[in-house]
């Protein structure tokens, strides 16, 4: 499906309802205390203000307490990898990362700050993060391109003590988990006994590949745009190498639709297209998950005639992978119990909290919750929270 066409005309713009809802912006910045009169401003501000400074020198940690550090995230973007629009810079990136801090509010109460770098060296966004990190409880990461955004994210992960997680990683990994234990749950087979193609080795697709070994899948075949990775192939980078030495057992080569035969799970991340015909070759009962947007690898109808569980990126058909039902409650549970980092035993919680969602009512046309669904943050703010403080990483 087309984009809908951009009114050429400055004057137009604002007939067109997505411009009229931007206008202004889609945040604002607002207090949390009154400031009545002088009594408050002394406060609020100086002199009052001036014995929590020198309690925070002497004491750091109270910043959590008197300060919004403890429950602010930063949403940081060089503009390299905006949704399906690709390189188009931290200006027009702005909307997109206010629209994440939206979602931060909206659906898990979380507050944050879009902030856009206008550099996109890994040295200088790692220094730049770094440096801002005192004034936030966390760093979520978004739309950076592939392969600076795994290296970003590792040296941040690194060099600070608050949770940093790159939502294009992790957030598609864990829904796209959560799903397909759920999936796998209906045609009644573990996860273990399932073959994966994952078409795409960008940020998202090495992510869910990842997210899925250590799920426990059978086997995952992983293929860019030369074809299936696998250990020895020529021109790998340093990411791909790592992943061919994980995955793909069976020393597929060749293209995805070839390792489709006989294959259980498909899963799109690739901005390519699938024939009908490959998804065919597929296993009994297989799982397609085309997940590109706005265009899916295969039209989620063409798939059903061939898969019992067909899910889409799009809220135009069942079974939305949408990372909104990821990354507020992950943060908000983070943030809750003052976590260290979001560990991989966090990821998998929160998985396991979206799947759980689902229950009884599991269908092929439900596999995953709807964004919407209200159960969604708190399950998965709960999970991460538990797990953190399992795991030792909480401060609370």
């Amino acid at each position: 499906m087309a984009a809908e066409p951009i009114p050429t005309e400055p004057h137009s713009l604002d007939d067109d309802p997505a411009f009229r809802l931007h206008r202004g912006g889609k945040l604002e910045m607002r207090s949390t205390i009154p400031v009545r009169d002088a009594d408050d401003l002394s406060l609020a501000y100086t002199p009052g203000v001036a014995r929590v400074c020198t309690a925070i020198a002497d004491q750091p940690e109270l910043a959590y307490d008197y300060t919004w550090t403890s429950k602010v995230v930063a949403v940081v973007t060089d503009g390299t990898a905006v949704l399906g629009l690709g390189d188009i810079g931290p200006a027009a990136s702005m909307p997109v990362m206010e629209g994440k801090s939206l979602l931060f509010k909206e659906f898990a109460g979380v507050d944050s700050v879009p902030i856009a770098l206008a550099c996109t060296d890994a040295d200088e966004i790692v220094e730049t993060v770094i440096r801002l990190a005192p004034s936030f409880g966390g760093i979520n990461l978004e739309d950076i391109s592939a392969p600076r955004c795994f290296e970003i994210e590792d040296r941040l992960r690194a060099a600070l003590d608050i949770p940093v997680f790159h939502d294009d990683q992790h957030g598609t990994a864990i829904v796209a988990l959560a799903a397909l234990k759920n999936a796998a749950r209906l045609v009644g087979r573990p996860l273990s006994d399932l073959r994966a193609v994952v078409a795409g080795a960008g940020a998202s697709g090495i992510a869910v590949s990842k997210i899925l070994i250590e799920a426990g899948i059978g086997d995952i075949a992983l293929s860019d745009s030369k074809g299936l990775i696998y250990e020895g192939r020529d021109g790998l980078n340093p990411i791909k190498q790592q992943i061919a030495a994980i995955t793909n057992r069976s020393h597929l080569k060749g293209s995805t639709e070839e390792a489709l035969r006989g294959a259980d799970v498909f899963i799109g991340l690739s901005g390519s297209t699938v024939q009908e015909a490959s998804i065919a070759t597929m296993s009994e009962d297989a799982i397609v998950f085309a997940l590109s947007n706005p265009t899916p690898e295969v039209h989620p109808e063409v798939a059903r005639r061939h898969a019992k569980v067909v899910a889409t990126g799009r809220s135009d058909f069942p079974n939305q992978i949408n990372n909104v039902l990821a990354f507020p409650g992950i943060f908000r549970g983070a943030l809750d119990v003052r976590a260290h980092s979001i560990t991989e035993g966090m990821k998998l919680a929160a998985a396991s909290a979206l799947a759980d969602i689902v229950g009884e009512d599991l269908s092929a046309d439900y596999v995953i919750p709807n964004p919407f669904d209200e159960r969604v943050a708190p399950a998965v703010t709960a999970a991460v929270a538990a797990q953190a403080r399992a795991e030792g990483v909480n401060r609370v």
